[in-house]
């Protein structure tokens, strides 16, 4: 076969590849766009219509992924690729892959019975999987949840849906849980009444129900007082710190007596 006849083939091959390949990556850019746009206009419209942000982004990771593999097959489709066999390969590997990633599948499925059910929603304090944190996002097969320690945590939804789930965020208060020891000579009634007073100054702390301050023991060093004040969960620590403050200060102020263990020998 002559020279002159290869060398046209293989140009006209190398110019078909080519224009292929620069359709391929226009389109890839092209439709990276209009989905974007899509997700936008979506988004954008469900928040207008103050859908609830739990959706919104679970409906965004949803649709990006669907719109993502349409595009993939219309990528294929410029180089000739069957879109039907294409789908039928895509069915017969989903099965293959269903099959070996079964809890990729039931992380999957956990995510839409959340969105069901709603246990919780983004921006709620929950405890669940183990973690516990803020929820950020609800996402296709993991929940990612922000921790007090400013981390950022991905527990699959299969694990936090088969766990038991705490929100913190759901009931309008929550309580805060403080001990104050007592030494003996110190009346408890008179310091229950004063905790109760200072207790109830402290910011955020609701006065409904008022904060509780209860004898819960009798021990060797004194009386032992539990003392529960009520506030808010985005509250919870500056409470929980300003309580032991105002122990302290009720304390100091009224000079109780520093708590020991007193022991009495009995001489034979």
């Amino acid at each position: 076969m002559p020279d002159w006849i290869n060398s046209e083939a293989i140009t006209a091959f190398a110019l078909n590849a080519g224009t292929k390949i620069l359709g391929a990556v226009a389109l890839w850019i092209v439709g990276g766009i209009v989905i974007n746009l899509i997700i936008r206009l979506l988004t954008g419209g469900m928040a207008s219509r103050k859908v609830d942000p739990t959706l919104v982004k679970y409906a965004d990771s949803s649709i990006r992924v669907i719109l993502r593999i349409v595009l993939i097959i219309a990528i294929l489709s410029v180089f000739g690729v069957e879109t039907t066999s294409f789908a039928a390969l895509l069915a017969a590997a989903g099965l293959a892959i269903g099959a070996a990633w079964a809890g990729l599948l039931s992380n999957f499925a956990a995510g839409a019975f959340l969105m069901v059910l709603r246990p919780f929603k983004v921006g709620d304090m929950i405890s669940g999987g183990g973690v516990t944190g803020e929820v950020e996002e609800v996402g296709l097969f993991a929940t990612t949840l922000k921790t007090a320690d400013n981390l950022r945590v991905y527990v699959g939804n299969a694990k936090i849906f088969s766990d038991n789930i705490t929100n913190f965020t759901h009931n309008p208060y929550r309580r805060v849980d403080l001990k104050c020891q007592l030494a003996h000579g110190v009346d408890p009634r008179d310091a229950i009444a004063k905790l109760k007073a200072r207790v109830a100054q402290i910011p955020h702390v609701v006065s409904a129900p008022p904060p509780d301050v209860e004898i819960v023991e009798f021990n060797p060093a004194g009386t032992l007082l539990g003392v529960r004040p009520y506030c808010h969960n985005n509250d919870y620590w500056q409470v929980y710190f300003d309580t032991n403050k105002a122990i302290q200060e009720v304390g100091s102020s009224n000079a109780w007596p520093v708590p020991a263990p007193h022991q009495i020998y009995l001489q034979k």
